[in-house]
């Protein structure tokens, strides 16, 4: 093979192997971000947890003080 092929074969892989070394890092930095969201995704559950609104917990409020109504109305 002439020297000009040569020089292509070689220009041609420098550029393959610079494409897969940036594509390894963003592979890299995606999966960092993966971990991170899922960080993130468990912490605004919690959050939205422990900041329920106060109709879904009157219900049980109320529950838990039926005895004490029942009584207050039998005195």
């Amino acid at each position: 093979m002439p020297l000009v092929a040569w020089v292509t074969v070689v220009i041609t892989l420098l550029i393959i192997a610079a494409a897969a070394l940036g594509l390894i890092r963003v592979i890299c930095h995606l999966m960092a971000v993966r971990q991170t969201l899922g960080s993130v995704f468990l912490g605004v559950t919690v959050v939205a947890h422990q900041t329920r609104t106060v109709p879904q917990a009157i219900e049980s409020v109320n529950r838990d003080l039926k005895p004490v109504r029942d009584f207050c109305e039998s005195v």
